[in-house]
């Protein structure tokens, strides 16, 4: 075959039908690829140049898009632990790759190449190769631990849920429903009864939009109906209240008592309206800035943002392609939804310009030199795009220009990148693997195979009973600290959960940096 391109297509495919195949209800998944990729290059294959680094891209930028949002969260919750657990993957890795070389009296160029393949960290064997005058035993060392680095991490984060009995998707359900539950939206009826509020206009109550609550409806009769523009709180009144579980009581306690009145007609046909904000008249300003209350009668009862739903608060800035549930009268909502510039489909839209100009971004930002421990080190193509990609989804936009992708396409560009960057992986691996066999033997596929095994079942021990992670955000830990994107990549076609992709986004960076200071000493030092 003398076109790259079908091999390419024809090792994805093989390499998918092979993930299908399940044994003993284990499947190897998307991460197949690297095994029908390894025997192509061994029999001399060879796919479009470029093509793994494309894959490469696209893959840690959707990571980053769908870490985004819990991103930050998430590393004020577990950031130390898991800087921790990345630390103790890297030195425990490093101390593996020392005592086999000297074990086996390997030269400290091959002992470096091995550590940065069997966890697959390009920065570190650029940082080997400029430290070793012997770069080619470098590159041998990293040719043949790096398949073995993915393989093994790969089987790792496969089989470790099954050793254990543990279904990753019912664990998220359980972790997902206690958050859930916490962080809950509820409605409850309060009566107005604290004569400090009373005969006071919403918009003067500032200390419940800024708690996440809203007001958003008022009985009147037996219906509970949208506040309007002029509503006024009266003694004895009795309105509808929302906002998160935990923010209730309070703003409860500020307006009276719940009430237990029930049989009450709510009538959410008429008077609510999903609306998808296109309009520059809305994007970009805070709700406290639009005074919709006021100019429309209308109420933002909840937003929902990268699939995630919240009560906004005044100083909340809609961006665009975001769901606004709003509330109010039927005249008053489609008003609202035209100078929203409603569009349905916006919600479903991917801005290609945007996602081009959030990789062009990442990509020239992986490419910028900084000086760290003497000598010059770059994020790359794993580091610079998953930065941007983190710090676009937390915040919506990067400038002008929008971070909301679909789910859908999320989903196509993780699987399409890592199986592009599966691919070509293999291949280069696959083309060198008999020549360094044969010229080191097995001594260097067993120490490779240590420096794999030793810092995973370290990692998983101190994840999972010094650091009290769960089992989610420790295999997703271990994948960062190992900088093993085919590893998280395998996590995420067992599960949905998105714990995992968070947490491997938080380990990764302290991984990448570690790892090139242990390249340069494993040279000097054996």
């Amino acid at each position: 075959m003398s076109s790259p391109i079908l091999v390419l297509f024809l090792i994805v495919a093989t390499g998918l039908l092979l993930g299908k195949v399940r044994l003993s209800g284990l499947s190897l998944g998307a991460s197949g690829v690297i095994f029908t990729a390894l025997l192509a290059g061994h029999l001399g294959y060879s796919v479009p140049d470029g093509v793994g680094q494309l894959g490469l891209v696209l893959f840690i930028y959707g990571v980053g898009l769908t870490a985004g949002p819990a991103f930050f969260r998430a590393f004020r919750q577990h950031g130390k632990e898991l800087a921790a657990l990345a630390f103790i993957l890297v030195a425990s890795g490093g101390a593996t790759a020392w005592l086999i070389a000297t074990l086996l009296d390997l030269p400290g160029p091959l002992a470096a190449g091995m550590f940065a393949g069997a966890l697959t960290s390009t920065p570190a064997l650029a940082a080997a190769v400029e430290a070793a005058s012997a770069g080619s035993q470098v590159a041998v060392g990293y040719g043949l631990a790096y398949p073995i680095g993915i393989i093994g991490v790969v089987l790792f984060v496969q089989l470790l849920p099954r050793l254990l009995r543990t279904d990753l998707d019912k664990l998220d359900a359980t972790l997902t429903a206690a958050e859930s539950e916490k962080r809950a939206i509820r409605q409850v009826l309060v009566e107005i009864q604290n004569p400090a509020v009373i005969g006071r206009r919403l918009t003067e109550l500032n200390i419940i939009p800024a708690s996440n609550c809203q007001i958003t409806r008022v009985l009147e009769g037996d219906r509970l109906n949208p506040v309007g523009r002029d509503f006024v709180l009266t003694q004895g009144q009795i309105v509808l209240l929302l906002g998160r579980e935990f923010r209730l009581e309070s703003i409860v306690a500020l307006l009276g008592v719940r009430s237990d009145r029930t049989g009450l007609v709510l009538d959410t046909e008429r008077h609510r309206q999903r609306v998808v904000a296109t309009s520059r008249s809305v994007v970009g300003k805070s709700l406290g800035e639009l005074k919709l209350l006021g100019r429309f009668g209308v109420t933002i009862s909840r937003m929902e943002r990268h699939e995630v739903q919240f009560v906004p608060d005044p100083d909340d800035v809609i961006q665009w392609g975001d769901a606004l549930s709003v509330v109010g009268e039927p005249e008053a909502l489609a008003a609202f939804s035209d100078f929203a510039g409603h569009r349905a489909s916006a919600f479903d839209l991917t801005d290609l310009v945007s996602l081009s100009v959030g990789i062009v971004a990442g990509v020239l930002l992986g490419s910028v030199s900084f000086g760290l421990a003497g000598r010059e080190f770059q994020l790359g193509l794993v580091g610079g795009p998953l930065l941007v990609a983190l710090t676009a989804a937390h915040f919506g936009h990067i400038g002008r220009f929008q971070a909301s992708v679909p789910r859908a396409s999320r989903l196509l560009m993780l699987e399409l990148g890592l199986v592009l960057f599966l691919a070509d992986a293999g291949i280069v691996a696959g083309h060198d693997m008999a020549s360094v066999l044969g010229q080191y033997g097995p001594r260097l596929a067993v120490g490779a195979a240590a420096v794999v095994a030793v810092p995973l079942i370290v990692g998983f021990l101190a994840g999972r009973h010094l650091f009290k992670l769960d089992l989610l955000s420790a295999l997703g830990g271990i994948c960062g600290g190992m900088t093993s994107t085919p590893g998280v990549g395998a996590i995420t076609s067992a599960t949905s959960s998105q714990v995992p992709v968070v947490a491997y986004a938080v380990a990764y960076p302290v991984a990448l940096i570690l790892m090139t200071v242990v390249g340069r000493i494993l040279v000097g030092l054996i």
